[in-house]
C-alpha cells in the first residue's frame, strides 16, 4: 500500500510517501480501499511528537478518518459486505490507501456524498456528537457557544446544533470566516482578533460551551454560562492550567467536563457510531447537514496540506484524495 509516514518528528517536511505492506485484518475487521483521508489537527500534534498513537496502532502513519470501498471482510463481520462504500473512524494509520478497521467504527456513505466529503466526516462528527449532544446534553431551544467556528469541529457543531433546534454563537479569526459561519447557521459570530467575545455575548443565555482553546478563555466561558450550564473541553491549545472560582461554579451549578476520543475503547466507539447513524445520518441524507471541504490534496502534496492546516486560513476540512 501507499502510506504517508512520519520519518522523524518535526515540521511538514518530515511527512514522506512510502510503500508499506498491506494491513491484515482480524475476524471483526474490514479492509478498506481508501479513496480519501481526512486531515485533522491531532495529526499535526502527532507529527511533532506530542500525540503518540495508542498501543497496537501504526506509530508513524497518522490519520484518524478515511472513506473508501470494502475489499475484504473478516469472518465475524456482519454489518457490511465487500463492495460497500464506507467512511470510518480510525485510531491511526489513516494516511494510507489501505486501512483495516473494526466494523463497528464504520458508517455507510450516503448516496448524496462523495468519497472526499465522506472522509471529512468521522473524526468531527464522532467528536461533536459525543461532546456536544451526549456529554454536553445540548437540547432543542438551548444556546451553544463553540470556539473556532470555521474549523472542522466548528462547522459541524454549527450545522448540527442549528438543525436540531439550538441557537449557535461562535468565535473566528477573520471577517471572511465570520461570513462563512453565518451562512451555515451561526446566529452571532465574534472576530476574536477585533472583539472580546465575553463582552459581545454577555447579554445572551449560553447553556453549553464547546472549547478547544483553554487558557484565558476558561474564565470567560465560566462567566458567560447560564445556570446549569455545561463547559466541555476537547483540547486546550492556549494552555491546560487555569484558575477556577469554585464559588462561582457552585452558585451557577455548572458542569465542567471534557474528553478525548482516540483512546476510547471499541465498545464506546461502536455505540457512538450507532447513535450517529440514528440521529445524524438522516440529517446528512436530507441535506440539513453538509460536509464542507475547503481543499483536497494529492498524497504527494501532503507537506502543503499540513502547512495549510497549521496556518488556520482554511474554512472547513482539508482532505487527501488518493485518486489524484
Amino acid at each position: 500500500m501507499k502510506a504517508i509516514v512520519i520519518e522523524s518528528f518535526g515540521g511538514p517536511e518530515v511527512l514522506k510517501l512510502q510503500i508499506r505492506p498491506d494491513p491484515t485484518i482480524a475476524s471483526d475487521e474490514i479492509l478498506i480501499d481508501v479513496k480519501a483521508s481526512g486531515i485533522n489537527r491531532p495529526d499535526i500534534f502527532q507529527r511533532k511528537g506530542n500525540y503518540p498513537a495508542p498501543a497496537g496502532v501504526a506509530e508513524d502513519i497518522p490519520g484518524l478518518e478515511v472513506a473508501g470501498e470494502i475489499i475484504e471482510i473478516g469472518d465475524d463481520v456482519s454489518l457490511f459486505k465487500k463492495g460497500d462504500k464506507v467512511c470510518a473512524l480510525v485510531a491511526g494509520g489513516g494516511y494510507a490507501d489501505r486501512v483495516a478497521v473494526k466494523e463497528g467504527q464504520c458508517l455507510p456513505i450516503p448516496e448524496n456524498i462523495d468519497y472526499v466529503e465522506a472522509a471529512s466526516l468521522p473524526e468531527t462528527v464522532f467528536t461533536v456528537w459525543s461532546n456536544v449532544f451526549q456529554r454536553g446534553q445540548l437540547k432543542s431551544g438551548e444556546n451553544i457557544l463553540v470556539h473556532g467556528g470555521s474549523s472542522g469541529i466548528g462547522i459541524t457543531t454549527i450545522q448540527l446544533a442549528k438543525a436540531l433546534g439550538s441557537k449557535v454563537f461562535t468565535t473566528v479569526g477573520s471577517d471572511e470566516k465570520a461570513t462563512a459561519c453565518k451562512e451555515i447557521g451561526a446566529e452571532i459570530v465574534v472576530n476574536y482578533k477585533t472583539q472580546d467575545f465575553k463582552e459581545v455575548l454577555k447579554t445572551e443565555k449560553i447553556d453549553v460551551v464547546l472549547d478547544m482553546i483553554g487558557g484565558e478563555y476558561f474564565n470567560k466561558n465560566i462567566d458567560l454560562l447560564a445556570e446549569e450550564g455545561r463547559l466541555v473541553y476537547i483540547n486546550a491549545m492556549q494552555g491546560n492550567k487555569v484558575e477556577l472560582n469554585i464559588g462561582k461554579m457552585m452558585i451557577k451549578r455548572l458542569h465542567i467536563t471534557g474528553s478525548t476520543l482516540r483512546s476510547r475503547d471499541y465498545d464506546f466507539k461502536k455505540a457512538l457510531a450507532k447513535d450517529i447513524e440514528l440521529h445524524v445520518w438522516p440529517l446528512l441524507i436530507a441535506g440539513k447537514f453538509k460536509p464542507i471541504v475547503y481543499k483536497k490534496f494529492a498524497p504527494s502534496d501532503i507537506e502543503e496540506a499540513h502547512k495549510l492546516m497549521e496556518s488556520s486560513n482554511h474554512i472547513g476540512k482539508i482532505v487527501i484524495d488518493w485518486t489524484m
